[in-house]
């Protein structure tokens, strides 16, 4: 029988020895999110090398096909915010999951009638990029249902930690399945792991408040409006959103050229290129490990700006690798941008979630991930076509060229001055105008 959350009774109780493991809901979400996340992992490697190895395309079309998945945030994103702020979370995200399934699993049973062309992989990417969509932006806000403000820092680390320890299975997962059975076959365990969350989350007895009540339920339109004046006027969202735009932007560029780089510049095979990609997802769990001690330790905005001074700049590794001892250049690069990339999820996201009001919290979410994520279809767009125009190698170069310095934009905004990012918005920052 559902219950109702009664995280906030007991304001003052003492510290389970197991932290927020020791809540049953936290551990459902937490569950389904990892075996999801174990799929997503599989999914970045495997959709690329099916379009590689299997359908023989360039690096074009493999940033195409990136581009695909992120564009729904750049189409729907925003008014996605304002429609979830007016839902319950957990049956939209259970339909996403199932959705996800149902479009994996339509890849290998192309594949296996010998039909599947590079469109069909196209509108896949669509259909889960759309699902994501929907499903980040509740889950963003879902995880405020389940665990109270005090737990929300602990939460997001150990979600992110999980997410990074699946991203080391994943890549390497779906590399050996490549290499021993073939792409496609990676698939159908991602559809299984969309499944397994989707059972999950049906499992989480919190009862979840209704979304906005009918004397709160504005047009979509003053929803969305409401959402970007929000996050554009606010002197710490604002600056935020911007690095996380220009941080994807060149992320997702290199990363639409690099498996093609690795195996034709490189000449790694299937296998050792998941191996590889899995230094990244090691620099996550780091960074997920170290992201709390780090914020208590400097303070949540001088923290993160340090870790992105210290880690940005080894980006510029990751071009420089050769066969051999020259692969540990781009280990080292990934590993470390892996870190910086952790931690500033978790302490992004935690200060969204208890700095946002609670009833604009999907819109604001929304608003500053389709921002972030606007830059990504962009991005994968350019570094694939500087792939060809110019060669594998040099795009890389270009691309990590553009985000060793982005940590400036952080350093330029009012978090230089500060130690700790503020807990709530204070009154007077409602009327600030950038």
């Amino acid at each position: 029988m559902p219950r109702v959350n009664a995280r906030n009774d007991t304001p003052d109780r003492p510290r389970p020895r197991w932290g927020v493991f020791s809540q049953r809901d936290f551990r459902l979400l937490w569950v389904g999110e990892t075996v999801s996340g174990l799929g997503n992992s599989i999914t970045v490697v495997a959709l690329p090398l099916i379009a590689v190895v299997g359908l023989d395309v360039g690096s074009t079309a493999v940033g195409l096909l990136t581009a695909a998945a992120w564009l729904p945030w750049l189409l729907i994103g925003l008014p996605v915010g304002a429609w979830v702020d007016r839902r319950r979370k957990r049956p939209l995200m259970i339909a996403c999951d199932v959705t996800a399934a149902a479009a994996l699993v339509s890849v290998p049973s192309a594949a296996w009638l010998d039909a599947l062309t590079f469109q069909h992989l196209v509108v896949v990417a669509l259909v889960c990029g759309t699902a994501a969509v929907c499903f980040n932006t509740a889950y963003h806000s879902y995880i405020r249902v389940v665990l109270d403000g005090r737990d929300l820092l602990e939460g997001n680390a150990k979600l992110q930690g999980s997410a990074a320890a699946t991203q080391i299975a994943g890549p390497g997962v779906a590399g050996l399945l490549a290499q021993v059975l073939g792409a496609v076959t990676a698939l159908v365990a991602d559809a299984v792991t969309f499944l397994v969350s989707a059972v999950c989350l049906h499992r989480v007895g919190v009862v979840e408040p209704d979304g906005a009540s009918g004397a709160e339920r504005a047009s979509l339109r003053r929803q969305i409006v409401e959402g970007l004046r929000f996050v554009g006027r606010d002197r710490y969202l604002r600056p935020m959103v911007t690095w996380g735009a220009v941080i994807n932007l060149a992320l997702t560029g290199y990363q639409a050229v690099q498996v093609v780089f690795l195996v034709r510049t490189v000449g790694l095979n299937p296998g050792m290129v998941g191996l590889l990609l899995t230094s990244g997802s090691a620099g996550g769990i780091v960074g997920a490990l170290v992201a709390t001690r780090l914020s208590r330790r400097f303070g949540t905005a001088r923290g993160l700006l340090l870790l992105q001074l210290t880690t940005s700049p080894f980006v510029l590794l990751l071009p420089m690798t050769t066969p051999g001892p020259g692969l540990l250049l781009f280990a080292t690069g990934a590993f470390l941008i892996g870190v910086g990339v952790s931690v500033a999820n978790i302490v992004v996201g935690t200060f969204r979630q208890t700095y946002s009001p609670p009833h604009m919290l999907g819109r604001v979410v929304a608003t500053a991930m389709m921002i972030n994520h606007s830059t990504i279809p962009l991005g994968s767009l350019i570094g694939g076509v500087l792939g060809d125009a110019v060669g594998y190698r040099p795009a890389m170069w270009i691309m990590t060229g553009l985000m060793a310095p982005s940590w400036l934009i952080l350093a330029m905004s009012p978090m230089r001055r500060t130690r700790d990012l503020p807990q709530a918005r204070k009154p007077e920052q409602a009327h600030v105008k950038g």
